[in-house]
């Protein structure tokens, strides 16, 4: 494959012709997220909870991290059935916190219960799904390098605190500006990249 270009983080064309933004190439596994799901739209509340609760996990982490573990993520919070996922009590949380397979940190295990529950409650007012939806902005950004891609919007800012408002934690304006971006709300692939655009939602 190619390298990074001089000019630092711009699109990066691959073995198989395709450009795309740098970090794909980290690993087949970020390749393949890459490809196949990184900001392409999530319309299921178990789809929003799980990219909610990794997006959460991550923070300190790098996210090849949270890709290698999530199979055991799925097998051990019910593939983030939101229902199952609030029914955990404290056994649960000493379950999982002796599971090397996940990231073993009490105050995310915690939260990711937490809000669980608060998901539930927000299904009166149309849900998990709708409720971060009402929170996209009306452009996108449009990177050609990788230093152009920001770390966060005022969207993101005001989804956080909505967010803690309703009860959810690991919810910080940076968590949800990747969850914006890993869902499709906002297309940071840089300019140029294959994947530009695949969300339906933003022009190429």
């Amino acid at each position: 494959m190619a390298g990074v270009p001089e000019s630092g983080g711009g699109p990066v064309v691959g073995e198989d012709g395709r450009a795309r933004t740098p970090w794909a190439y980290g690993h087949p596994l970020l390749l393949d997220y890459y490809d196949t799901e990184w900001g392409l739209p999530v319309t299921t509340e178990s789809g929003m909870f799980e990219r909610l609760s990794l997006e959460g996990f991550q923070a300190g982490l790098s996210w090849l991290t949270i890709l290698r573990k999530r199979p055991r993520f799925r097998e051990v919070f019910a593939d983030f059935d939101v229902d199952a996922v609030a029914a955990f009590d404290g056994s649960d949380v000493d379950r999982l916190l002796a599971d090397p397979g996940i990231i073993r940190h009490r105050g995310k295990i915690e939260a990711c219960i937490r809000n669980a529950r608060a998901a539930v409650d927000l299904r009166e007012d149309g849900g998990l799904v709708a409720f971060i939806e009402g929170f996209a902005p009306e452009t996108t950004p449009e990177p050609r390098t990788l230093a152009e891609v920001p770390t966060s919007s005022p969207e993101s800012v005001a989804l956080s605190k909505a967010l803690k408002k309703r009860g959810f934690g690991f919810v910080g304006p940076t968590t949800m500006y990747a969850l914006f971006e890993a869902v499709g709300i906002v297309d940071t692939h840089v300019l140029g990249s294959h994947m530009r655009g695949a969300s339906g939602r933003w022009p190429r």
